[in-house]
């Protein structure tokens, strides 16, 4: 399909900048396609009504990294600054990063990450295209965490950067009250409006909680340059579903109930771990799936996810849920009903099209 398809006009105060207070607090549009009225104005704390018992729900437990690094390229008695965004690790002392400018990088440069009373030094192993290279790093294991936790930034979203620098409150507000497993270098967004109390009232309710891992990786900023959906490369990510989370799911769609993800990110580690047959299996890896209309879905029943960039990736995953002409419709509801789009913004808790499942 062409990717101009999935566009659509976002005025820029749509925007959010900083997320709602409490976490909870934030609206939620529902989206079913197949009904007379698809769409209502709902809020998240509504989420205990919506769901019936014996649902479940699926977080995203991955914890967000500083991984924004910015240094000096050495190169004999030339130096240069750099900015990498760490975005897969290949090894214990090795990660795959986005490096700009990446142009005049070469493979054997050495850089020089600082800050914070921190060193860190790097050499660039392999280069790739889009500015992608492959850092090895002075030291490795725990070593190496603490370094780039030291001299890192939080990787705030683009369309938040420009606007604002990056501040103590978003280490805190850029992180789930799940995020227990370093890894991702974005947040999984969804999971920021859950609170101790939406959960307690979620429990009361008898809907299930579960926790799977998907390592959200920076390339879930970067524009789809191709003009056909049919040629854009996905990065790969990072995740695992456990034995026990597995059977529990496979649970709740055998008793007629619904697993409803919380976020793409759980949705992208539930497809991939989902068999032909829909039946959920443990899985550690990565993964690439991409997403587009005509997709049938295995696992998942619903989804809760935040407002996406047009054009995106995350606009298309959307549109083969719920159909193209239902999103565009909700989007253009959303905005004329002021909701908050994209990572600090609004929820949408959206119910599959015909055939999408």
């Amino acid at each position: 399909m062409r990717v101009d398809t999935f566009d659509f006009d976002l005025p820029n105060e749509r925007i959010a900048l900083r997320p709602a207070r409490p976490r909870d607090s934030a609206r939620m549009l529902v989206v079913k396609p197949d009904e007379n009225l698809p769409l209502s104005d709902k809020g998240v704390r509504d989420l205990s009504n919506i769901l019936k018992p014996g649902d479940a729900l699926v977080f995203n437990d991955t914890r967000v990294i500083p991984a924004q690094l910015e240094g000096t390229r050495l190169r004999g008695d030339i130096s240069a600054g750099v900015g990498a965004t760490l975005h897969m690790r290949t090894s214990s002392n090795s990660w795959k990063a986005f490096v700009r400018p990446a142009k005049k990088l070469q493979v054997g440069d050495a850089i020089l990450f600082e800050g914070f009373g921190a060193r860190l030094t790097a050499e660039v192993a392999e280069k790739a295209d889009g500015g992608e290279v492959l850092l090895v790093f002075d030291r490795d294991g725990p070593a190496l965490d603490e370094a780039i936790a030291a001299v890192g930034h939080i990787p705030l979203p683009p369309y938040i950067a420009q606007k604002r620098g990056e501040d103590e409150q978003d280490r805190k507000d850029y992180q789930t009250i799940f995020a227990e497993k370093d890894g991702a270098v974005a947040a999984p967004t969804a999971g920021l409006h859950f609170t101790p109390d939406l959960l307690e009232a979620l429990t009361q309710q008898g809907v299930e909680q579960h926790r799977v891992t998907l390592h959200v990786g920076a390339g879930t900023f970067l524009p789809v340059k191709a003009e056909d959906t049919n040629d854009h490369k996905m990065h790969a990510e990072w995740g695992a579903i456990s034995e026990q989370t597995a059977k529990a799911l496979r649970a709740v769609k055998a008793r007629g109930n619904r697993v409803v993800s919380v976020g793409t990110t759980s949705l992208r580690i539930l497809e991939s771990s989902a068999q032909i047959t829909g039946e959920i299996t443990a899985f550690a890896g990565e993964t690439a799936i991409f997403i587009t209309p005509g997709y049938r879905f295995r696992a998942i029943d619903a989804l809760m996810t935040n407002f996406h960039l047009p054009r995106s990736t995350l606009f298309m995953l959307v549109s083969a849920f719920s159909g193209l002409e239902t999103m565009r419709t909700a989007y253009q509801h959303a905005i004329e009903q002021n909701y908050r789009f994209y990572s600090y913004g609004d929820a949408s808790l959206l119910f599959p099209q015909q055939g999408a499942v």
